[in-house]
């Protein structure tokens, strides 16, 4: 028995040099996203949780709430609260004294 080469099928399609190869587009990766904090639009890395926002805006490690889209989150989900294009945030801080 003698082996043969692979015969292509009629009609498929061969590689030429003047038949433009679809290159896939990259997508752009935001590198920032903009969100409100206390009424005041800001740029903040993309992928910044509430925790970050934060600690960015206040040293104080008690009495401070924040609100993400008009929602409280406890203080044990910040970490977990990534920051969106869009989002609102507020963040209040409880001060002494009248």
């Amino acid at each position: 028995m003698t082996e043969h080469a692979p015969v292509a099928a009629s009609g498929a399609a061969s590689a030429s040099p003047s038949v433009p190869v679809p290159v896939p587009v990259p997508v752009p990766v935001s590198v920032s996203v903009s969100v409100s904090v206390n009424g005041e639009h800001r740029s903040v890395p993309a992928g910044t949780a509430l925790d970050a926002l934060v600690a960015s805006l206040t040293s104080a490690h008690s009495g401070v709430a924040a609100a993400l889209n008009e929602a409280v989150v406890p203080r044990s989900q910040w970490s977990a609260a990534v920051l969106a294009e869009g989002d609102r945030v507020e963040v209040l801080t409880a001060v002494q004294g009248g």
